[in-house]
């Protein structure tokens, strides 16, 4: 196999590798520290239209026969370009990820998003799954990059049906431009309707990207009717000139594009910049100014790697961010290193020997094909078995242990042997409900009283702790997951917008289901967060943030606009539970458990807090709950005197985590918390309000 390019003399335009290097650095520098280069993200963008010109120039000539001959030749010259390189860096990363990266709500998201990559859809999960691009979640996703890798090869499904009459002689040219401009103008549309109805979607679609590279394609057809004119040898000066311009434009682009509007408007610049950089080099010959210097020896090499620095760089800065982190310099060299290393290796050993390799040019071009998509789908197999693999080869004690960390329902339990759990899902109106019963027991219930859950997160962070309770008493629960809202938290800010009416209605639910004696339990963060899963907080703020009048004015309201929510619930004479603030903590207990994030900065912080610290900051919500319990006839139960010692709270207790992040639950807690939370519901009837507050 060869592995050296042989590019044809008058095919091969170096400055075009000089503008890939400024766009694979310009997105690397952003994906480092984006305030280094705000804008460097629209560096995708430039090798959009870069594409749409190149894949262009490369079949233009093609005289080879009938349609199917075309798509035959066109997919597997992008197979051996595209495929090598991306299963490579696909399987090591799922490798990688699998050994360090716990399974968690932060990466959730992260294995299907690398499975899809394999098939060029993952732009399209993460539309789905309206991940942005710029969201703090999507920086700790190592397939995230990959969008524009899809973009790319679902342009590719369409470009040979719209390019194929280039290839043909006379009006036929004109054919194909025509469709070009009637895809990009729907293009064009589809981006600007989905600037405003769903941006996620708009940003990942190629239904929203395909002007960008079909730009690309225009520009080429245009240049090749012109040929004959000339216009380096009528105005060589003229364009060499206007080539400046348009690389500070670019440069522009990549230091102010807004991350608001794209790609629609916001892409149209550095668009516009690429395409005046291509058309005026190319008219003012390879040895103007411009045209050197980005044809120089350091430009074309990084150009020539900038399909491998641009697959390998985001890996290498996720891992590190889930590890021991990106934050200082000395890590950021580190980072960039590595990454130039693994694309120099990929780029001699994995794209230039498939590329290039005589062999693979010899054999048949369907052949090739399915060669590929063969061993496309069988790396696809690898990674889901190395996925599947987790829980046993992890180096993570998170995913080694998931049944002590992960609070999910359990669905039976070895003191009750005979008994099993019950699920049914209902949706009424626009919430869902969750009913949780106990089936196959040879003794009845003599509980007969039901639990009915409501809150957010927080509330759901309890669903081992219910679903054990279901289990063991018969007690039917009723979780009001509240995806996307909070209720009862005391923060009239969280508690805005659609949340009102669904909490309104979830209430009427609740009424119209329950019966005097039954319990409705009242879970929410109620607490301003001391970490964040994705990114360090500064905690000194929040230390006071629970102590302003503000807060306290707001606690005020959202206590009355409760007291008249839950009006009818007392009316009814239901059993009212409040949960009283449990720890929080500075830094998230399942990033930081192993030696090799112990170390992240998110961690430094520790997995300990002062119990007086905590209960000096909780304290003006507590003393709203107690006067609000006190209005209701209803109780407040607090976790917190089983959850910390004498005077210290610890997220884990002797090796065992009592959280899974800074503030939910994890199963193990669930468990501790679960004694507790039974004696409380058993003994404390309405009128023993008081009995037991702190």
């Amino acid at each position: 196999m060869s592995t050296r390019p042989t590019a044809r003399s008058g095919t091969y335009l170096p400055y075009i590798d000089g503008l890939r290097a400024i766009a694979v650095l310009g997105v690397m520098v952003y994906h480092l520290r984006e305030s280094w280069l705000p804008g460097g993200f629209s560096g995708v963008d430039v090798f959009f239209v870069i594409s749409g010109f190149v894949v262009s120039a490369s079949v233009s000539q093609w005289r080879g026969g009938n349609f199917l001959g075309f798509l035959s030749s066109f997919y597997a010259r992008r197979l051996q370009r595209i495929a090598p390189a991306l299963v490579v860096c696909l399987l090591a990363t799922s490798a990688v990820s699998m050994l360090v990266i716990p399974s968690a709500w932060l990466s959730e998201s992260n294995d299907l998003t690398g499975l899809f990559a394999f098939f060029g859809l993952s732009n399209v999960y993460l539309a789905l799954h309206s991940e942005s691009y710029f969201s703090p979640s999507a920086a700790f996703n190592p397939y995230t990059h990959t969008w524009s890798l899809g973009v790319e090869e679902q342009f590719y499904l369409l470009f040979p049906l719209l390019f194929f009459a280039w290839t043909r002689q006379g009006r036929w040219k004109t054919v194909s431009s025509g469709l070009i401009v009637i895809a990009m103008t729907a293009s064009l549309f589809d981006a600007w309707h989905r600037s405003s109805t769903d941006a996620a979607a708009g940003f990942y679609l190629v239904t929203a990207r395909f002007w960008e590279l079909g730009a690309g394609v225009l520009l080429y057809q245009g240049m090749q009717r012109n040929a004959g004119e000339s216009p380096a040898r009528k105005w060589p000066r003229l364009y060499d000139f206007a080539a400046w311009p348009c690389l500070g434009l670019l440069g522009w682009g990549l230091f102010k594009s807004d991350i608001n509007g794209f790609p629609f408007p916001g892409a149209i610049i550095p668009v516009i910049a690429t395409l005046g950089l291509l058309g005026c080099l190319y008219a003012s010959g390879t040895t103007a100014p411009l045209s050197r210097l980005l044809g120089s020896r350091l430009p074309v090499h990084v150009g020539r790697r900038s399909y491998s620095l641009y697959l390998w760089h985001w890996p290498v800065y996720v891992v590190m961010r889930w590890t021991c982190g990106l934050d200082s310099l000395a890590l950021q060299i580190v980072a960039v290193s590595v990454t130039f290393a693994l694309a120099e290796a990929s780029y001699r050993f994995v794209e230039c020997p498939f590329r290039y390799s005589q062999r693979l040019g010899r054999m048949p071009r369907g052949a090739l094909v399915a060669m590929a998509l063969a061993t496309v789908v069988s790396a696809w197999a690898v990674s889901t078995s190395i996925t599947l693999a987790r829980s046993n080869l992890s180096l993570s004690t998170v995913t080694r242990n998931a049944d002590n960390w992960y609070s999910r329902m359990v669905p039976n339990l070895a003191d009750v042997p005979d008994c099993f759990l019950t699920t049914r899902n209902e949706s009424s109106g626009n919430f869902q409900v969750w009913i949780y019963g106990r089936g196959g027991c040879s003794k009845r219930p003599t509980n007969t009283s039901k639990l009915f859950v409501i809150g957010d997160s927080h509330a759901i962070g309890y669903v081992t702790l219910l679903t054990e309770y279901v289990l063991r008493t018969g007690t039917e629960v009723t979780i009001y997951p509240n995806l996307g809202c909070t209720f009862a938290s005391l923060q009239p800010a969280r508690e805005t917008g659609a949340c009102v009416s669904q909490n309104e209605a979830e209430v009427a639910d609740i009424t119209s289901r329950a019966k005097p004696g039954d319990i409705l339990f009242l879970a929410a963060l109620r607490l301003d967060r001391l970490s964040n899963q994705d990114a360090i907080l500064d905690p000194s703020a929040r230390w006071r943030s629970m102590q302003t009048e503000l807060a306290e004015q707001g606690r005020v309201a959202a206590s009355a606009e409760l007291e008249r929510m839950l009006a009818p619930l007392v009316e009814k004479r239901i059993r009212i539970v409040f949960e009283a603030p449990k720890p929080l903590f500075r830094s998230p207990a399942f990033r930081c458990s192993d030696s090799f994030n112990a170390g992240n900065p998110v961690c430094r912080s520790g997995l300990s807090e002062s119990r007086a610290a905590i209960e000096e900051y909780r304290q003006p919500v507590l003393d709203s709950l107690v006067r609000l319990a006190r209005l209701l006839g209803a109780s407040v139960w607090d976790p917190l005197p089983v959850l910390c010692g004498a005077t210290r709270c610890d997220a884990l207790r002797e090796g065992r985590p009592l959280f899974f992040d800074g503030d939910h639950l994890s199963a193990d807690g669930n468990r501790a918390l679960y004694p507790s939370f039974v004696a409380f519901i058993e003994s404390h009837g309405v009128e023993k309000t008081s009995a037991r507050l702190p």
